[in-house]
């Protein structure tokens, strides 16, 4: 007789979300870091209408292993990220007409 897991709480998915997206961040290419984060968002979505316990049950392990294998390759990415910053991240000043 196999033990049934309990339910995933909302907050329990709410915060593989959240942490999904705080490694997102910690990516130093822009590239890279706009797709984890588009990924990641369009991935909620799209399994934003699961109903049934298992179905979720198996997104949401999905969603750890991509969490974990997220996480080694922005350390890998960030021990050979390029020297000088992508067009994409320098902050151009306001210009503001005089």
């Amino acid at each position: 007789m196999s033990m049934a897991s309990p339910p995933l709480s909302a907050a329990e998915i709410l915060s593989l979300f959240r942490s999904l997206l705080r490694v997102a961040r910690q990516f130093p290419d822009y590239n890279i870091r706009e797709y984890t984060k588009r990924r990641t968002i369009d991935a909620f979505r799209q399994n934003a209408a699961l109903s049934d316990p298992p179905s979720i049950s198996h997104a949401f392990s999905h969603g750890n292993s991509q969490l974990q294998l997220a996480k080694r390759q922005a350390i890998v990415y960030s021990l050979y990220a390029p020297q000088l910053p992508s067009v994409m991240d320098i902050h151009k000043p306001q210009h503001r007409p005089s």
